[in-house]
């Protein structure tokens, strides 16, 4: 089963008080852009944050990697996209891509790696515990390349 679904960029601008003694966004505050980016894609899958921990389940960040590629200041606008890029065992991927919205230039482009847990933090079979989002997510990993649009 393959899931198509039109995927729409989280934005934000930039805060004032995101910036440093540089004028420029202090990098840290990339990884909370992430974090609201990814907040964004479950909700637009139909799992928002409250839906997922309603069902006992949280979703750790357990490793992130990435590149800087241009600084952002106030008051920017980025977009932000988000998608599954990989699905195996208990563990899930997600990329991101981190652009300027006025001009398309790569800000950030990473990953983050998770799992899924239960309410005592304890990992868990997605396929078990939530069978309908596993098979949400699976048919997003196995969609191809292109299929899932984050614009």
């Amino acid at each position: 089963m393959r899931v198509e679904r039109e995927m729409k960029a989280y934005r934000r601008r930039v805060h004032y008080y995101e910036t440093d003694g540089m004028g420029i966004t202090h990098h840290a505050n990339v990884v909370r852009w992430l974090e609201e980016a990814r907040i964004d894609w479950l909700a637009q899958l139909g799992w928002p944050y409250d839906r997922l921990t309603a069902a006992g389940l949280d979703a750790p960040v357990l490793a992130l990697s990435g590149e800087y590629k241009e600084s952002t200041t106030f008051p920017d606008e980025v977009a932000i996209t988000v998608r599954l890029s990989r699905l195996k065992g208990l563990r899930f991927w997600l990329r991101y891509d981190v652009v300027k919205a006025a001009n398309g230039h790569r800000v950030f482009a990473g990953e983050t790696e998770h799992c899924f847990v239960d309410a005592e933090g304890r990992p868990v079979r997605l396929d078990r515990a939530a069978p309908d989002f596993y098979a949400l997510l699976k048919s997003l990993s196995e969609a191809p390349k292109g299929s899932v649009s984050d614009r």
